[in-house]
Formats: C-alpha cells, sequence, structure tokens
C-alpha cells in the first residue's frame, strides 16, 4: 500500500519544528558544546532528509515544490554515512539559514494539500 504524500511532510515538518524547539534560547556556542543537543538535531535533520527523499519517491510531483529538496536528502546522507565531516557550524548555520524557510513551506504544502481546506 502507498502512504499518503502528506504523511511525509507532516513528518519532516514535526522534525523542523521539533529542532526549532530545541534550539530556541540557544547560540550556536552552546550547540556545540552541548552533545545532547546536537545530536538530536542531527537526528530530526535525518529524519527530514529521509521524509522527502520518499516523497521524492512516492510524488515527485509534489515533491518539486520542495525547494533545494536533492541538498536537504544530501545533508541527510551525509550525517548518516559520513561522506564528509559535518561540524557543528556548519548544522547551526542550516538550522538558522535554511530550516525557517523549509518550516514554512511545509507548513504551505500540507495547507494546500490538506482535501478539507
Amino acid at each position: 500500500m502507498r502512504r499518503d504524500p502528506r504523511a511525509f511532510l507532516w513528518d519532516a515538518l514535526s522534525a523542523a519544528e521539533a529542532i526549532q524547539g530545541f534550539v530556541q534560547g540557544r547560540d550556536a556556542g552552546l550547540y556545540a558544546a552541548d552533545e545532547l543537543l546536537h545530536s538530536a538535531v542531527e537526528r530530526k535533520f535525518e529524519i527530514i532528509g529521509e521524509a522527502l527523499g520518499q516523497l521524492a519517491r512516492v510524488d515527485a510531483e509534489l515533491a518539486t515544490h520542495v525547494p533545494r529538496l536533492a541538498q536537504i536528502v544530501a545533508f541527510r546522507n551525509v550525517l548518516i554515512h559520513g561522506y564528509a565531516v559535518v561540524n557543528h557550524a556548519t548544522v547551526w548555520n542550516v538550522v538558522q539559514d535554511a530550516l525557517p524557510e523549509l518550516t514554512a513551506t511545509l507548513r504551505r504544502l500540507l495547507s494546500e494539500a490538506d482535501p478539507g481546506s
């Protein structure tokens, strides 16, 4: 049975919102010094990349509306498989610079995809 593409959007949005909650009130130095925090953030980025990668396989047209989807999936692969070393500053910059836009996009797509709206 094919999974509803909205489920992948929801998984990614939930992980993105969790990251935002984790880092609220923190700065780059606190982030880098807190192993539990950066481990949790990296895990949620892995979930985002996996969910959006699955979305691309299940509904390629919907996936085209996610900016930088290929970069998001590649970031997930780097985090999981260690193709390159990702330092804490890089992850922090993604949290600060790219995550807000992604979160807004996911919310919009879910709202547009809601059959009740």
